[in-house]
């Protein structure tokens, strides 16, 4: 079971890992293994997540979710499978809990009355600064 936030945790069963061959530096061993892990889930398919759960994936996802419905993830950091596996579930652990956390709402806020007056006032010198410079004097 993969923990994602607090009374929410998803099955291995339901994610599906494939290896592929990785591109980037690797000498010769780039091209014999197959280090790239690609994680992939399908959101409406499920059980772990409610319906509103999977809406609110779908709709905060929606970059990374193809029309099907999947999620897929891809770590190709290490040139080891493994790590790269790891890797990948944690991503995938971090892009659902930040989609399902809910956001705070914003507090309006008015600016203080000082920092408006400040402003204010160096608009005023601004203007006269340009005033002086802008006069043309007859000599």
């Amino acid at each position: 079971m993969i923990e994602i936030m607090p009374g929410l945790s998803i099955s291995e069963d339901e994610l599906h890992f494939d290896a592929s061959r990785s591109g980037g530096p690797g000498g010769q061993n780039v091209n014999k293994v197959s280090s790239r892990v690609t994680l992939t889930f399908d959101v409406n398919a499920s059980t772990a997540l409610s319906v509103d759960q999977k809406r609110t994936v779908l709709e905060k996802l929606s970059g990374r979710i193809n029309k099907e419905g999947i999620l897929r993830v891809i770590s190709q950091r290490t040139r080891s499978q493994d790590l790269n596996r790891s890797d990948a579930i944690e991503r995938f652990t971090e892009l659902l809990r930040e989609a399902l956390t809910p956001q705070r709402k914003r507090v309006k806020t008015r600016t203080p009355r000082a920092a408006h007056a400040r402003r204010v006032e160096e608009k005023k010198k601004r203007s006269v600064i340009k005033q002086i410079r802008s006069k043309k004097s007859w000599d």
